[in-house]
């Protein structure tokens, strides 16, 4: 019953211009204009910060001004859902592919899936990488059987331009090395301690995917070459593994 009553009162934050909630009074018994326009300023600021913090590049993508408008746009039409904030932000980047505003920077959403992809993984939990050594004892014939249970944190972004080259030259400072319409794919994982963000060769986007999704690597095999017919199924593997991208694994029925 008391979270009703604050219904309106919640609503009208994020509501710039709507009137003051009714029983939001000053001493005297007149309605607090100022003081709640204040607060709700307030609030909208602090989650405009929020969202600044988890995604630094695509704020230095757009400058500061841009940012700040856009991100009072989504927080005003998509508030938080709930009082964590720790995911709050997810839906930024398909907020960010549909802004008019953002038409002139395509690849402005899927910068923005790398960096929530980080935060993500970040807070993911933890598991014991696979030892690839683990791998020795299966038969030759039971490889294509083989099903991979992939890290809780492991989260995989295609993309039709550079995000990676673009996110690294922006958060480190340095020259963008290739030009921003080139596809790249992109792994995030925490396996250890810290994220890791790396690039994918050619194929590897839907070879991991299928993994992931719990295909057995002789789908995700064919997957990879159907994505790509440069996909080079052993250096992908070894590349996954020592990436410690997986974590257990099963033979099916064939």
């Amino acid at each position: 019953m008391a979270s009703e009553s604050l219904r309106p009162f919640a609503e009208a934050l994020l509501q710039p211009g709507s009137p003051v909630p009714d029983g939001v009074i000053n001493p005297d018994g007149v309605p607090a204009t100022t003081r709640f326009d204040v607060y709700r300023n307030n609030v909208i600021v602090s989650l405009i910060d929020a969202l600044a913090s988890r995604f630094p590049v695509v704020q230095t993508l757009v400058g500061e001004a841009f940012f700040q408008a856009a991100s009072r746009e989504f927080v005003i039409n998509q508030p938080p859902a709930s009082p964590v904030m720790l995911h709050y932000g997810t839906e930024f980047p398909a907020f960010l592919d549909g802004f008019p505003p953002a038409a002139s920077v395509p690849y402005l959403g899927d910068v923005a899936r790398l960096e929530s992809a980080r935060r993500s993984a970040y807070h993911a939990g933890n598991a014991e990488p696979l030892d690839p050594a683990q791998l020795e004892q299966i038969a030759p014939d039971q490889f294509e059987a083989l099903a991979f249970q992939t890290h809780p944190s492991l989260c995989l972004i295609e993309s039709d331009y550079a995000i990676l080259s673009i996110w690294q030259s922006n958060s480190q400072g340095s020259e963008l090395d290739v030009p921003a319409n080139t596809p790249q794919s992109v792994m995030v994982c925490r396996p250890m301690l810290e994220v890791e963000v790396r690039g994918l060769p050619q194929g590897a986007y839907a070879f991991l995917s299928t993994l992931q999704q719990g295909g057995t690597l002789g789908a995700a095999a064919q997957a990879g070459l159907l994505s790509n017919p440069a996909f080079d199924l052993a250096t992908t593997l070894t590349g996954a593994l020592s990436a410690n991208v997986f974590t257990e694994f099963e033979i099916t029925k064939k």
